[in-house]
């Protein structure tokens, strides 16, 4: 763990102090640092992070193709944006960060300190594999361990919206980037599938306790050249759990795929 001074305990809520070996809160609460570098910060019934999220399969498949860049084009759009904002070392969350492949790119291009976490603790144990300048942890979206107006930027792909919970970490001023998918996103995809594809309705989350300020939208086309890529990129979607064991054989059939990425994203200030 690089940083440890905006992680509370999920417990009681205070700060942390680091050993060799694990995070002790004032109250006496101890969490183990894997040996991987990060800390599941779940608790309770909760604690086995192995059975919540994403299993291993699925999370280094996820990884396996996120880093072919198929999806670089959003990744860029994002530190665009944020070396835009020209925060000196600002302090970043990266909310359900996956396997760490977004954090990786925006540490690349901006300088800060940054967490990560997610409720799989397979994908945290490959973002800490990562070896990045940044904290990971496990933890829960509805009650993330991080202190009070804490945050100046974060991160939201394709995740549940906890609008609560977000306000409550970011500082007044702090900016929140909420990436949903745009209306062509992968229809190409969609049409070697369904019957009818039907294209994404682009609605940004609605939320009273921050002002989405701003939307931008990122689209290119990618070539996925073998049936794998494509098989993890349906397994990655919404669409391959509402989708028929019929139609999902279809895509067995698909050796190379040229589709649309596409992505809006929306803005949220405090």
């Amino acid at each position: 763990m690089y940083f440890i001074d905006k992680l509370i305990c999920p417990v009681c809520g205070s700060k942390f102090t680091q050993n060799e070996k694990s995070l002790v809160c004032g109250n006496n609460h101890l969490f183990d640092i894997a040996k991987q570098g990060y800390v599941n910060l779940l608790s309770g019934k909760s604690k086995n992070g192995d059975l919540i999220g994403d299993n291993g399969s699925m999370a280094q498949s996820r990884q396996a193709f996120l880093n072919k860049d198929y999806f670089s084009s959003l990744a860029d759009g994002i530190c665009e944006y944020v070396t835009s904002m020209k925060k000196e070392k600002p302090v970043m969350l990266d909310i359900c960060c996956g396997e760490g492949y977004y954090s990786k790119k925006v540490l690349e291009k901006q300088s800060g300190e940054l967490y990560g976490f997610d409720l799989s603790r397979q994908m945290v144990r490959l973002a800490a594999r990562r070896k990045l300048d940044a904290s990971f942890f496990v933890a829960n979206i509805s009650h993330i361990p991080i202190e009070d107006e804490s945050v100046d930027i974060a991160f939201h792909f394709f995740a549940p919206f906890h609008e609560n919970e977000f306000s409550r970490v970011l500082r007044k001023g702090g900016v929140l980037l909420s990436v949903v998918p745009g209306e062509n996103h992968l229809f190409e995809l969609k049409e070697k599938i369904y019957d009818t594809p039907y294209k994404n309705d682009e609605q940004l989350p609605e939320t009273k306790n921050l002002n989405l300020s701003d939307t931008f939208k990122i689209s290119k086309t990618v070539s996925l050249e073998s049936n794998e890529d494509i098989q993890s990129l349906f397994a990655m979607t919404p669409y391959y759990y509402r989708t028929s064991q019929k139609d999902k054989e279809k895509i067995h059939l698909i050796d190379r795929l040229e589709t649309t990425v596409e992505f809006v994203v929306g803005v949220y200030t405090k």
